[in-house]
């Protein structure tokens, strides 16, 4: 899931708001781990 995300992250194919939201949701449905959550959204603002 985490590479996935990263991916799409890193093109620019998502909208911050959205991807934060469906990061959000990954979480806490335990599919993704805090330091997971951590650097998905870290490059979401860089």
């Amino acid at each position: 899931m985490i590479y996935i995300c990263k991916s799409i992250i890193e093109r620019g194919n998502c909208d911050a708001e959205e991807m934060r939201d469906k990061l959000d949701v990954f979480l806490l449905a335990n599919r993704i781990t805090q330091e997971q959550y951590k650097e998905l959204t870290a490059l979401i603002t860089a």
